[in-house]
């Protein structure tokens, strides 16, 4: 018979313990984003794969927010995040830092997820668009990739917050293997 295991079997860091945890050279920009409660998801993603720090640009709220913590469970206060009103700038700045720019669109030239890899040797940004035009024309002039997730029923998209789970998931796993 298989048993749930409890919160203190896992083992958990606490947040003090976390603050000064290595952290994966991974990045999310948020792009406009729209609900307070996918940020909030994105956060808790965040916290669970040792994101280095989430960027909130443009029209997306920050943190204090009711709606926000209720997804996030507390995520606001592990993950470190930054607002950017001017995400073309800040992008711009990224890359002149050496960090790989990633769209998460669909493009002529997307890859897809199943055959997409991280560079261990550069850190890398992936930019997560609004819910309805998702990310912005400018941004993905400026990505040096796009990825998307492969989908096969009707509809075009998933909801970002499931998406950044997919694709956090799958940078983690690859560091994590490459370390």
């Amino acid at each position: 018979m298989n048993r749930k295991l409890s919160t203190a079997e896992l083992q958990r860091p606490s947040p003090q313990d976390f603050a000064h945890q290595a952290k994966l050279p991974v990045r999310v920009l948020l792009d406009n984003v729209r609900s307070l409660n996918n940020v909030g998801s994105v956060f808790r993603s965040s916290d669970a794969f040792l994101v280095e720090k989430i960027y909130l640009g443009g029209i997306t709220a920050q943190p204090p927010h009711r709606e926000i913590q209720k997804t996030a469970l507390g995520a606001t206060e592990t993950v470190a995040w930054e607002h950017h009103k001017d995400t073309v700038a800040l992008i711009r700045q990224l890359k002149a830092e050496g960090v790989e720019i990633i769209a998460v669109e669909q493009t002529e030239q997307s890859e897809s997820l199943a055959q997409f890899t991280v560079h261990a040797d550069r850190p890398v940004v992936f930019i997560i668009g609004n819910e309805v035009f998702g990310v912005s024309d400018a941004l993905v002039e400026l990505a040096d990739r796009c990825v998307e997730v492969p989908q096969f029923g009707t509809k075009h998209s998933l909801n970002l917050s499931v998406c950044t789970g997919i694709l956090l998931w799958t940078a983690c796993h690859q560091l994590k293997k490459l370390s």
